[in-house]
């Protein structure tokens, strides 16, 4: 890479570290102002600095903050996941859903609330199960002599195909109770609160952690399997790991959001065109991108439809698909 193309790449990090976080920030403050009921901006500051008792109080600390928060982690978390998937498959359309974890978190889950009801208290901690035991299965298939990334890519196609129709079966079978269910098989934050938060944060917060021990191997795999062996590194145990991780994001994300697609697809993919392959500055740009997508895109749902809510999911498909087919569409958008 010439110096003029190095240093306007470090030039688009300086801008990306100073807009993501305004970004995620004016985002918020919009989502948890803007709804149903409009809450004056002055009106927050004084709840959110504890100076007088608002009459919009409950709606902001109750419903509005930890609702934000959740879409906050849920959408770090997804970006982290498919930054880290695309980079182990060296494949830019990788992302949860597309090796079937998010598909296993959402099956588990309709297991529980349609044939086991009276276990739903249990929602997600089963989808969280469901989500990291697609991710062993998928790569114990994978497994020949070692696990490429061609090999688990197709063995997450398969199992994902697999899971969708064990999951439309069950819906078959029991058409009576699907009515309940299909707002999360959509993806959504409506209803979530503080007990969410405090299920997914210790489970979201470790893996987002553990992404800082991932940047060094994340980055010495793009140089692929045998140079980051010639530079000894263990390869099959570096790739099981960073997979699990990713699963670990994604699993956090679906037990309390659902199944939420396109924010661990293009966010990372379109940093990546943006600042480069450098994990260093890819999975944090890539979390905080994330977060701002997940709770601009709830703020709208909630918002702009009234009086109905939009499940953020089908949102995020409506506007990201067309979005990410113009990206496959753009010279040089996706790289072998």
């Amino acid at each position: 890479m010439s110096k003029p193309d190095l240093l306007r790449r470090s030039r688009r990090r300086w801008i990306l570290a100073l807009v993501l976080p305004i970004l995620l920030i004016v985002v918020s403050l919009y989502s948890i102002v803007d709804g149903a009921i409009h809450i004056p901006f002055a009106d927050l500051m004084a709840v959110l600095s504890g100076q007088q008792q608002s009459v919009y109080r409950t709606i902001i600390i109750d419903l509005r903050v930890p609702r934000v928060l959740v879409g906050m982690l849920v959408g770090a978390c997804l970006a982290a996941s498919g930054a880290l998937l695309q980079g182990v498959m060296k494949n830019p359309l990788a992302d949860p859903g597309i090796i079937g974890v998010s598909a296993g978190g959402g099956m588990a889950a309709m297991i529980t609330m349609v044939m086991l009801p009276q276990f739903s208290y249990l929602l997600p901690i089963t989808a969280f199960i469901g989500a990291f035991v697609t991710a062993i299965v998928i790569y114990v298939m994978a497994w020949e002599n070692g696990a490429s990334p061609v090999k688990i890519v197709l063995a997450g196609v398969a199992v994902n195909a697999l899971l969708g129709a064990v999951t439309n079966g069950i819906m078959v079978v029991f058409s009576d109770r699907v009515q309940a269910v299909l707002p999360w098989l959509s993806g959504g934050l409506n209803g979530r609160s503080w007990h969410h938060l405090e299920f997914m944060a210790p489970y979201a917060l470790i893996g987002l952690l553990l992404c800082l021990f991932a940047i060094q191997p994340a980055n010495l795999l793009l140089l692929g399997d045998d140079s980051a062996r010639l530079l000894g590194q263990r390869v099959e145990l570096q790739r099981f790991l960073l997979i699990m991780l990713a699963a670990l994001l994604a699993g956090a994300a679906v037990s309390v959001a659902g199944l939420v697609g396109f924010v661990g697809l293009v966010v990372p993919h379109m940093i990546r065109l943006w600042i480069g392959e450098d994990y260093r500055f890819l999975l944090p740009y890539s979390m905080i991108g994330g977060a701002a997508l997940v709770v601009l895109a709830d703020g709208i749902a909630r918002s702009w439809f009234d009086p109905i809510e939009l499940p953020v999911g089908i949102l995020l498909a409506v506007i990201g698909a067309p979005f990410f087919l113009y990206l496959l569409k753009r010279k040089g958008a996706v790289r072998s």
